[in-house]
């Protein structure tokens, strides 16, 4: 009797689920519907976004103009030799970089496109309320080719910072001439630098270090996407390579190489006064990009991929006051005193 009861209420209840219209491929997957309806909210989004390439042409971050004279910021410790590269937009156009002042607090980069003078440039909202948990959010991404949606993850707050680090264990033994490398960290700067295994390091930045702990000191001393020039030797050979700091949170998290980020995290991940956490999909090339909220206001920039799901933004707020007397600053720079 149970049994039959059971059946009589489930099967109707599975008749319904078969029922429902089923999704479409291409809603499973891209959701082109829905980006359809959110992108004619952000007329101002796409013409707002560039990248900074190297000089083969490849993506080392996102960017967003903040003067129609080619003024942009951008994410700091991705583009350490910024001038080396180009700024890139509307797929065709690019120019030479002029570096102007990087804000290693918020890890901005503030520079110009030479010779540009028709962006369109963002206008951050400063005085509206940040968003709340839950609210949704949109990114211009791949120099405002797509639009990414996702939504607030967390409340607003800040993030420590635990210092940069190379990724690597050292011997602690005492030894006669610099100090020897055990181990390196899957994913980390020094490896990226070529660094192995067995490898000894004499010098960083010139200076002789005889233990683990004067290693230790010296890198200390910098921030997340610093380079530092690393001597060591191999075998019997001296060698030199620049090695580019990351934060020390972001190699503990990954040391043994887990695939925790899958499209990979950015080099600072940390050390912010003032965050939005959200969950739109971004890879840590699209860092530095303006972030919206569905009613068209840009409220910020995102400027770390922490993880597979998350992403900070620096809310406008943070930065801005700090920015624009700096672009009036150089616009206007003081004359000459004459002798």
């Amino acid at each position: 009797m149970m049994r039959g009861l059971f059946l009589s209420i489930l099967v109707p209840v599975l008749l319904r689920a078969d029922a429902r219209p089923a999704l479409s491929g291409e809603e499973r997957t891209n959701g082109e519907q829905v980006l359809k309806e959110v992108t004619p909210m952000l007329p101002e989004a796409r013409s707002a976004c560039a990248q900074v390439v190297d000089a083969t042409g490849g993506v080392l971050a996102s960017a967003v103009w903040v003067g129609a004279d080619g003024y942009f910021l951008t994410k700091a410790s991705e583009t350490p030799e910024i001038e080396k590269g180009r700024i890139r937009w509307e797929a065709a156009k690019s120019a030479a970089i002029r570096e102007i002042k990087r804000l290693p607090e918020h890890d901005l980069l503030l520079a110009q496109a030479v010779g540009v003078a028709d962006v369109k440039p963002v206008v951050f909202d400063v005085a509206s309320p940040l968003p709340e948990y839950g609210e949704w959010m949109a990114a211009p991404v791949k120099g405002g080719g797509e639009i990414r949606i996702g939504v607030i993850s967390a409340r607003a707050r800040g993030i420590p910072g635990l210092g940069a680090a190379m990724g690597i264990r050292m011997d602690e033994k005492p030894g006669r001439s610099g100090v020897r490398v055990l181990s390196i960290a899957e994913d980390s700067p020094a490896g990226a630098a070529g660094l192995q295994g067995g490898d000894v390091i004499l010098k960083i930045d010139g200076e002789a270090v005889a233990d683990f702990k004067a290693v230790h000191e010296s890198i200390k001393k910098r921030q997340p996407g610093d380079q530092v020039q690393v001597t060591y030797r191999r075998k019997d050979k001296v060698e030199v390579a620049r090695v580019r700091l990351a934060s020390r949170t972001r190699i503990m998290m990954n040391w043994e190489g887990e695939d925790f980020a899958n499209g990979g995290i950015s080099v600072r991940t940390d050390h912010f006064a003032r965050v939005l956490q959200h969950d739109l999909p971004l890879s840590p090339e699209d860092m530095g990009g303006p972030l919206y909220d569905l009613r068209g206001r840009a409220l910020g920039i995102n400027i770390a991929r922490v993880d597979r799901v998350t992403t900070f933004a620096l809310p406008a707020g943070v930065f801005w006051k700090q920015v624009a007397p700096l672009i009036e600053a150089d616009r206007h720079p003081p004359r000459a005193i004459r002798p």
